[in-house]
């Protein structure tokens, strides 16, 4: 009865909202829309009025606006979204280039905040905070994530370390081996964020960036991360997009103009009240001929498709991995004076061919969106080009090659997901956490030893010698992961790298994180291949 009794006062919340929006909007954009939505504002204000004044209980109407907000934006369109102004900081921090913190890598453990790095030089180890150290007290105050969800405690977790630059925190912290807590005052200091996690070589001919999101940094880092291998004599050129959610279009199209001649279409964009506007390149790119390779998956979307779009419309590149994710839709940013935000979708991107990417979508019905993965991995797509299905019509690249849309970037050519020793038994260790908790929990316990070895190779060849295998069988049976020999023994060599992956990750770096993975990459492989092959330019469609 209680959800029956608020439904009418919802929907007077979600009518509210949508007169602001057509408000704003006529007062942006022009047109007679401010007159058709205002013919009907007095009716709403006076509904409003009655209910406040004359209904049964006491109701917060500003309370039920704002839970009537995201309802209403997911009738629209996927992307669509309200950001609560508790929670637009810390979205708007991840693709700024710095942000005011400590300086510290954290993952919350048995609801303890455990610190995985410190940032050399940064406020954290100049106070002297040093990683496996677990922090317990924030300014006095007990911290602890017990009974909250995962989200809920990182959030906390960062937005009381956090603030302005400056500013003094107080933390308490248990180290490991003793058990007094041990007090640290750290004054905060802007902290960068990087968009590039990694830069190394593959082989001596070919260099290797990953990009993990597009924030405000992106292209200056990219230009660095170039410069460093241009060093080392790189002549093949790798950058991996996988799993790269998007971020700022500004960025996708500056790194695109440095690979493309000059007045090449990168992409366009255009909606019902935002007139066709095309973005080209300017020929002043420094990398134009270098053989370039894009690695994407279904992770891969937004900011990432256009760049890859760009650069397989103008086969400029080679495009390796598995289709991505298909998001074809254009937000714009409007603030409320509470800093809560709203992202409109306000126009569709295209790609240099004319294809939009966007994967079909049924207004108000979110969870269908959702499940498009999960839809692909069930149908096959992730082990079979053939099981493939594209709903956009063909298009075709500068060079005639045909490509697709209404549905992701489908790549050149495809990598399946490799399951050849995928058990049940390593499917719940990794979708379970397991693999991760174990990991840190050598990492924490073993760190003394660890830091002995300081590169990638001398800490791979000690953690050859340790049986991790073994070890995480024993620790995942006494966690509610029963034994299974069998399964172990046909996982063994997925179970040892994964563990090794996450150690490395929590000694050393991204860079040695990705660098000890890329090593054993089917998709890397690909790629030295294409580049062995000089195919790295595709070329013209032979004539039939």
């Amino acid at each position: 009865m209680k959800n029956n009794r608020f439904t009418p006062l919802i929907l007077a919340g979600c009518i509210v909202f949508g007169i602001f929006i057509g408000t704003f909007y006529a007062n942006h954009f022009g047109g007679n829309r401010l007159n058709i939505i205002s013919s009907g504002s007095n009716k709403i204000s006076s509904l409003l009025h009655i209910i406040k004044d004359q209904y049964v209980d006491d109701v917060n109407l500003d309370s039920i606006v704002e839970e009537a907000i995201p309802g209403l934006l997911a009738e629209l369109d996927p992307h669509s979204a309200y950001i609560s102004a508790n929670d637009a900081e810390f979205v708007a921090d991840e693709l700024k280039g710095s942000f005011s913190g400590i300086g510290v890598e954290f993952t919350i453990r048995q609801d303890t905040i455990h610190v995985q790095n410190v940032i050399s030089n940064g406020p954290a180890e100049r106070a002297g905070l040093i990683a496996g150290d677990k922090i317990v007290k924030i300014d006095g105050k007990p911290f602890t994530a017990k009974g909250k969800a995962p989200e809920e405690a990182n959030r906390e977790a960062m937005k009381r370390l956090k603030g302005e630059k400056d500013t003094k925190v107080k933390v308490g912290v248990v180290r490991y081996g003793e058990k007094k807590i041990k007090e640290f005052v750290i004054t905060r200091g802007e902290i960068p964020q990087r968009s590039i996690t990694a830069t190394h070589l593959i082989d001596e001919n070919t260099g290797y960036i990953r990009i993990k999101n597009f924030g405000d940094t992106t292209y200056a880092e990219l230009l660095i991360a170039l410069a460093n291998l241009a060093q080392e004599g790189v002549k093949n050129l790798v950058i991996d997009l996988r799993d790269n959610g998007g971020g700022y279009l500004q960025a996708a199209v500056m790194i695109a103009n440095e690979f493309l001649p000059k007045n090449k279409l990168i992409v366009y964009q255009e909606g019902r009240k935002l007139p066709r506007q095309d973005f080209r390149s300017d020929g002043h790119g420094s990398y134009q001929k270098i053989p370039l390779v894009v690695l994407i998956n279904e992770g891969s979307a937004s900011a990432s498709e256009i760049l890859a779009g760009a650069l397989q419309d103008n086969d400029r590149a080679t495009i390796i991995g598995r289709r991505s994710f298909g998001k074809g839709l254009v937000q714009k940013e409007v603030g409320f004076s509470d800093k809560s935000v709203i992202r409109l979708t306000i126009a569709r991107y295209y790609t240099p061919s004319g294809r939009c990417i966007q994967k079909p979508y049924v207004s108000g019905n979110s969870d269908e969106y959702a499940q498009d993965i999960v839809n692909r991995y069930n149908n096959g797509e992730f082990f079979s080009q053939d099981s493939i299905k594209h709903s956009g019509k063909e298009y075709h690249t500068n060079n005639g090659r045909v490509v697709y849309g209404g549905g992701g970037i489908t790549p050149d050519i495809f990598v399946p997901e490799d399951t050849l020793n995928v058990t049940s038994y390593y499917k719940q260790a990794a979708v379970s956490g397991l693999i991760l908790q174990y990991a840190f929990t050598y990492t924490d316990d073993n760190r003394q030893t660890l830091n002995e070895y300081k590169t990638l190779e001398d800490l791979k060849a000690y953690l050859k010698k340790q049986n991790l295998v073994e070890k995480f069988a024993s620790y995942a049976d006494n966690h509610g992961l029963k034994r299974r020999n069998l399964m172990i023994q046909k996982s063994y060599k997925l179970l040892e790298r994964y563990i090794t992956s996450r150690i490395i990750y929590n000694m050393l770096n991204d860079n040695a994180w990705s660098q000890y993975l890329n090593e054993d990459d089917e998709v890397i492989r690909e790629a030295q291949g294409v580049f062995e092959r000089g195919e790295a330019f595709p070329k013209k469609p032979a004539k039939k």
